[in-house]
């Protein structure tokens, strides 16, 4: 991958606490803790906690074990599905400190003033962050995807600026952890016959065996894709679309659903697992770590490539604005561990990305890297998070290597101008 910091402003010179944070990060990257902190912060720091909310894609309790271990602080993670991370980091700013949300999101929290932006120069491993958070492009002769692609929602021009800005500047809502191409998932052995696009979705031979994410503002991009796949409709800007668009979507869905295409609707992790592993749905909407967890179970499942590309989506941490002192260092820390390789190298094993690919690289065996992130034939067998078999030696990860499913997105999660009227008709969809 080729990072690009072409139209990146120059960045001013370092500090103490700067070179401090090198100093640390560059201890990590061989150990996965962030060290080197003088005593008396050190011995400050056992005594804070920091209260993270997210959705189960991250809030995940071995990252929250890892922190205690490495920085010596406690992080109290709550998972809450989308629509609930919105709500909470608007109307409660006062119950967390950490807000792990998606970038299409932050389009919706970021106004409200909630939220703190986040220094540069105190992001020890900014530079190697992958360039899609900062200038949109995977490299530099990637196109920039439809919808709220991360990097126009990454910056801020100043500390008290509720706008984004159209450029890298030394202030960002968000630093980037974790994000990944999304498709549709498939059980091979039930399905009877190979899936290629995005309109099998609602092929009548999976009539009541289908399912599709019931969160307003990813499902309907689903549906834009399924519809764009069967040529039926061809969208200006899939993730911001017209009144008319989203009337012959949602109308499309509804005819679907009355027909008894979709046997549910699922808004959380579990309910998509379950759905899969069962046997009742054979081709859905689905999250990656969603697909490992039903191939541990031992039951067959695929990330399926569709020929028309991925949806993506991308995920970051926020500091609340109440945050000072030494939680406001700790935070600091915090993030800057995230980038620094353990958990990086855990998120690829879930089938995520993380941020920083280089770090995360010093964590992982040859054999992972290879069949995470090249797309190369494990040599040996792939085990999950949780040390359960996932692949055996010999296969090819769904999709291929980074470069091959990160350069497919056809377009990121997003929030479309209509958005309030978009949800109106979701909701009518879902009640039809």
């Amino acid at each position: 991958m080729t990072d690009d910091h072409a139209d990146r402003p120059a960045r001013p010179a370092s500090a103490t606490r700067r070179r401090l944070l090198g100093a640390a990060a560059g201890a990590a990257l061989g150990s996965g803790a962030v060290t080197g902190f003088p005593t008396l912060w050190a011995q400050n720091i056992r005594n804070v906690t920091l209260r993270q909310f997210g959705t189960g894609v991250s809030a995940l309790n071995p990252i929250a074990e890892q922190v205690k271990k490495d920085l010596g602080f406690t992080l109290s993670m709550t998972a809450l599905d989308t629509d609930a991370v919105t709500q909470r980091a608007v109307t409660q700013p006062r119950s967390y400190d950490i807000a792990d949300i998606e970038y299409f999101v932050c389009k919706k929290v970021w106004p409200a003033g909630v939220l703190q932006p986040l220094e540069v120069k105190k992001i020890a491993l900014y530079d190697k962050i992958v360039p899609i958070f900062t200038t949109g492009k995977l490299t530099p002769e990637s196109p920039i995807a439809q919808g709220t692609a991360p990097h126009t929602v990454s910056f801020v021009e100043s500390k008290g600026a509720t706008a984004f800005a159209p450029h890298p500047t030394e202030w960002m809502t968000l630093i980037p952890t974790i994000y990944n191409a999304d498709t549709l998932g498939i059980r091979p052995d039930l399905v009877g016959r190979p899936i290629r696009n995005w309109k099998d979705l609602v092929d009548p031979a999976f009539k009541g065996k289908a399912s599709i994410l019931n969160i307003p503002g990813i499902g309907i991009m689903d549906a834009a894709m399924v519809m764009e796949s069967l040529g039926t409709l061809r969208y200006g800007d899939k993730g911001n679309m017209t009144r008319a668009e989203i009337d012959r979507t949602i109308a499309f869905l509804i005819e679907q659903k009355r027909a008894g295409q979709f046997r549910a609707f699922w808004k959380t992790f579990d309910e998509s697992v379950n759905l899969m592993a069962s046997g009742e749905v054979v081709i859905q909407s689905m999250w990656s770590p969603a697909v490992t967890a039903v191939k541990t179970r031992g039951i067959p499942c695929v990330y399926q490539p569709l020929a028309e590309g991925y949806r993506a989506w991308g995920g970051g941490l926020g500091v609340a604005k109440h945050l000072s002192g030494l939680q406001l260092d700790a935070a600091y820390e915090y993030i800057n561990w995230y980038l620094s390789g353990w958990c990086g190298a855990y998120l690829n094993r879930q089938g995520y990305y993380s941020a920083v690919l280089d770090t995360a690289k010093r964590h992982m065996s040859e054999n992972e890297w290879g069949y995470w992130m090249e797309g190369k034939p494990a040599a040996a067998d792939i085990m999950g998070p949780d040390g359960k078999l996932l692949d055996k030696a010999g296969s090819v990860r769904d999709g291929g290597s980074f470069t091959d499913r990160m350069g497919k997105v056809a377009c990121w999660n997003s929030v479309m101008n209509e958005d309030r009227y978009m949800v109106q008709k979701w909701n009518e969809f879902i009640a039809a």
